[in-house]
């Protein structure tokens, strides 16, 4: 019998509007050793907030995946310049995740945009040749690098069940996939998310919502069946981090997923 085997984690995301300093007081008492920093906005990674990080895993035994930037990114940006700067700030993230010594290093696909139009295809050619360039430079600093899959209504590449499939068909790599269960929620897709590429997920958000859009609610306050998609992460032998993404009652969320993977 498989015994049900992972990490229960939060994400910097419920703490990201007070100041780093301030947030790291959070973290460490988020109520798991396991944190997904979130290399963006007013938190980015820097040498200094690397240090103090390191220090707080020494004090506290963290252990830590990094979250790449996702505010102002495009990898499939059709102007070469724009795509250029992107992807050099997605590599320093994954070099500040090098120095973490992060387990994992999340990052989205592309989008398409109004160009599409006049170069259909464009965005996703672009999407696998950055995917390739992210997942080699990853590799080279020792990084596990994956991607996730992105939430509608927005003009992402990557959304569905079907689009991973034509991904994993053409990418030509063993690249893992972030499940966000949040997001699969959206197009009702989350345990053919599992039954498919169940070998491939390496990473888990959870949050929760009503099914129209990405609320990141507490795990339990929408409209997410928990007990079934719990069980169907362990019909997919799932043994990684499962990363609560919600924007408050982190420590409520991590308690429920606690009692569904003690009863799974």
């Amino acid at each position: 019998m498989f015994e049900m085997v992972m990490d229960l984690a939060a994400s910097t995301l419920f703490c990201l509007h007070k100041p780093f300093e301030e947030a790291l007081t959070d973290m460490a008492l988020a109520g798991t050793r396991c944190i997904e920093l979130t290399d963006e906005g007013s938190h980015a990674l820097s040498r200094r907030r690397v240090e103090r990080l390191l220090e707080l895993r020494s004090s506290y035994g963290l252990r830590y995946a990094v979250h790449a930037p996702f505010a102002d990114v495009n990898i499939a940006a059709g102007d070469a310049a724009i795509r250029e700067a992107v992807l050099r700030r997605l590599e320093a993230s994954i070099r500040w995740a090098s120095a973490l010594e992060a387990e994992a290093l999340v990052f989205h696909p592309g989008a398409t945009t109004a160009m599409e139009h006049f170069y259909p295809g464009a965005a996703w050619r672009l999407n696998l040749e950055s995917v390739r360039r992210l997942l080699k430079f990853a590799a080279d600093y020792g990084v596990p690098a994956m991607i996730e899959n992105v939430p509608e209504p927005f003009p992402f590449l990557m959304k569905s069940v079907e689009e991973f499939s034509r991904f994993y068909g053409e990418v030509g790599l063993d690249v893992r996939m972030v499940l966000d269960v949040a997001h699969a929620h959206l197009r009702g897709e989350t345990e053919e998310f599992l039954r498919r590429f169940g070998d491939r997920i390496g990473h888990i958000h959870v949050s929760d919502n009503h099914g129209k859009m990405d609320e990141h609610l507490q795990v339990g306050e929408g409209s997410i069946d928990w007990e079934r998609t719990m069980a169907a992460v362990k019909a997919a032998r799932f043994d990684g981090w499962v990363v609560v993404e919600s924007f408050t009652g982190v420590e409520e969320s991590l308690g429920l997923l606690r009692r569904l993977v003690d009863h799974a």
